[in-house]
């Protein structure tokens, strides 16, 4: 599978657009405080320099606002599986914003949270750097990823609102392996971990299968030189990576010395694998609020937000579509939109980096479900515009 590359933007027109967006949000949360009082929700793109390159990753931060430097949670996403164009056209289609459940309970408790979108993801230049040029080394692809955080991190600390001395590490999938390979190298100011069902995809290329034994031998690399301590936590229905290969991969990780422990949490829909991204925070908060504690990070919620104001459902929804409606109000994000045509089919976007992307994703969603009737937006945020 081949990376694909992109010109670097000039550092001096990324810090102007960066200037730009933080303007922009500044500005819309005096004007309208939407769903997030007492936070700010913005797109940030981080200038960063590798292997020769400028470049910059795409990013998303939710954080309190108010001066002052807050503990940073830096959060990284996992690798759909596939192979080729397809798997190239998924990934850029990615987004920084699915960790927004999380991010707005972590920021409702004091953190600064940046999700980062590593090389070749959503907007991140680069082109795409993980391809395993050996079958199932997972252990070089997960260096090569820590390599985006490492830098990210460097760039974050740099932040008038980051405390730069009190870092916390949150990867899901591919990413919670990643945060551990960052782990091997002890950066100077990471104090924790949070691996949400850490793990690599069990296939070299189509009808060729990696063994389990592959993903335990690269923990357990990982884990011989990582003393960051760490939280593993996977759910019970984890169809990807279950409880069993969870409990071999940290016996091998702790086997090296690495500080970690391992909690099983109840099963999430038909399959718990994207938990931390589909759950609600209160699922796995209650599990994780001791561990941060035990590092001396906040715990309690400073920024309370009100409910979401009630929306009328639109009316001939397929049943599916009421469902899709109902968890569409309960979603804080002003930057989500819903999409309905005139034959009960909907498309849901239910967080993205602006508006406007918001409105052509909901449609976009809205079409591929459509038997060829048109869709229009019926709501963006927490607003009915029926056009």
């Amino acid at each position: 599978m081949m990376g694909l590359d992109e010109s670097p933007a000039p550092e001096s027109h990324v810090r102007i657009l960066i200037a730009l967006l933080l303007s922009f949000v500044s500005v819309a949360h005096a004007e309208h405080r939407g769903l997030l009082p007492g936070l700010i929700s913005a797109p940030m793109l981080l200038p960063v320099r590798m292997s020769g390159k400028d470049l910059t990753l795409d990013g998303y931060v939710i954080r309190p606002d108010r001066p002052g430097r807050f503990p940073l949670v830096i959060m990284t996403h996992g690798t759909p599986s596939g192979w080729g164009e397809p798997f190239f056209r998924n990934i850029v289609r990615r987004t920084p914003t699915n960790f927004n459940t999380a991010a707005v309970a972590l920021a409702q408790r004091g953190y600064a949270t940046l999700s980062i979108m590593r090389r070749g993801f959503g907007l991140s230049g680069g082109g795409y750097a993980e391809e395993l040029l050996t079958p199932c080394d997972y252990l070089a692809g997960e260096r090569v990823a820590a390599d985006d955080i490492v830098v990210a991190m460097a760039a974050a600390r740099r932040e008038p609102w980051v405390d730069p001395d009190h870092i916390l590490l949150l990867g899901h999938s591919t990413g919670g392996v990643t945060m551990l390979a960052v782990a091997e190298r002890n950066p100077a100011g990471v104090v924790g971990i949070l691996n949400f069902d850490g793990g690599y995809h069990s296939m070299a290329k189509p009808g060729e299968a990696c063994g389990s034994d592959r993903l335990v031998g690269t923990v357990a690399a990982l884990g011989r030189t990582a003393r960051v301590p760490s939280l593993w936590l996977y759910a019970e229905n984890d169809r990807s990576y279950g409880p069993e290969l969870a409990r071999q991969m940290i016996a091998a990780y702790t086997a090296g010395g690495a500080p970690a422990r391992l909690q099983i949490l109840p099963p999430f829909e038909t399959d718990g694998h994207d938990l931390v991204i589909g759950a609600a925070a209160e699922t796995w908060l209650p599990v994780v609020e001791p561990f941060l504690a035990e590092l001396k990070l906040p715990t309690t919620v400073t920024i309370d937000l009100p409910e979401p104001a009630p929306l009328p459902t639109p009316a001939g929804l397929s049943p599916d579509c009421e469902k899709a409606f109902a968890s569409y109000v309960a979603i804080r994000s002003d930057f989500k939109a819903f999409a309905i045509d005139d034959k009960g089919a909907c498309g849901l976007a239910p967080a993205s980096r602006t508006a406007t992307e918001a409105r052509d994703r909901s449609v976009a969603a809205c079409q591929s479900n459509s038997s060829g009737t048109a869709c229009h937006v019926y709501a963006v945020g927490q607003r009915v515009t029926e056009n």
